[in-house]
């Protein structure tokens, strides 16, 4: 069997944003956004990124588009490192990654028709002129299920799941390998979120496209993921295949999140046990020693606030930070 090919490679990523403070903006400490963690993606899958808010899910993914400029760290795709690149050489490297925003409401500029919107990655990368690119777009605007004669429309004219579909449109424009989807579904009313779930999958298999999938949705996440990882306060604490994960989370707080997720069956629903954690999740300002999670750990003990916990494969494709676990 061939080994998959790793399209992306995060390694030992930080992203800090400076406090700064008084008439003379001395930076007075750090937020700890996102603190040295590492993964790879493979090409093609579906890579969901779940966990509370303010963990740092969004931070990562904008990071590694090289959005915020990582504090240190490398985000290595094919086999160029996009830390160390600029100017031409990561406009260049752009084509082939880009990104669905959250909110289709804020990231659609209402001064520019939908031609103008859906066309301006062809534009900046200098792809055809202006006839060429209004074509492109009506074959986009018909590939994301809307009708081509809108192109003259504006953001404002169109419903949140349009809008959105618009945007899906922009993203898929230069043909894309990686799309980072920073929770693309979560400003949606519920019956339209399933229409555009569906939409990235039907693109996903037309395209080729990889996909890292940032949601609060659990359940939604284990419908579109082929793998699962799970950040807590900037860190990761566990990573696995979709099943593996669902079936036998091993961190206590992998376990807790989807504890909360409910079954639709009322039978399993009233035996099973719900873990309810104790206190809130601390201040990225001023995290926890050792073990992030440690504070609000039912299993935690002495060396959890003495040691961080190595980021270590368990099982076969199953990586987990925790000392508890074996």
């Amino acid at each position: 069997m061939a080994e998959p090919e790793v399209l992306l490679q995060v390694k030992n990523l930080v992203m800090y944003f400076p406090i700064k403070r008084g008439v003379f903006q001395r930076t007075v400490g750090h937020v700890h956004a996102v603190d040295d963690i590492s993964f790879n993606v493979i090409k093609g899958e579906t890579l969901g990124l779940v966990g509370e808010s303010g963990c740092g899910k969004s931070t990562t993914g904008r990071a590694i588009l090289q959005v915020y400029r990582p504090t240190s760290g490398s985000v290595i795709f094919r086999d160029l490192d996009l830390c160390h690149t600029k100017g031409e050489d990561l406009r260049g490297a752009r084509k082939y990654m880009q990104m669905i925003f959250q909110d289709p409401y804020a990231s659609l500029n209402p001064r520019m028709t939908v031609e103008e919107i859906v066309g301006e990655p062809y534009l900046v990368h200098r792809m055809g002129n202006r006839n060429e690119v209004r074509e492109k777009v009506k074959a986009l605007l018909s590939l994301v299920g809307l009708n081509p004669g809108y192109v003259d429309r504006y953001p404002h004219e169109f419903s949140g799941g349009q809008r959105q579909r618009i945007g899906v449109a922009r993203a898929v424009a230069l043909n894309p390998e990686l799309i980072v989807c920073d929770e693309p579904i979560s400003a949606l009313d519920v019956s339209i979120q399933a229409q555009v779930v569906n939409l990235l999958e039907d693109l996903q298999e037309k395209m080729g496209l990889t996909y890292i999938f940032i949601a609060h949705d659990l359940s939604m996440v284990r419908h579109i993921s082929t793998r699962v990882a799970v950040m807590y306060l900037g860190v990761l604490v566990e990573l696995a295949d979709r099943d593996d994960l669902y079936h036998n989370p091993l961190h206590p707080y992998t376990q807790a999140l989807l504890s909360a997720v409910p079954i639709p069956d009322p039978n399993v629903e009233e035996h099973r046990q719900r873990i309810i954690l104790q206190g809130d999740v601390p201040s990225p300002v001023n995290p926890p020693s050792g073990c992030r999670f440690r504070t609000r750990c039912p299993l935690a003990a002495q060396i959890c606030s003495e040691q961080r916990p190595e980021f270590r494969e368990v099982t076969s494709n199953h990586w987990v930070a925790c000392h508890m676990v074996k």
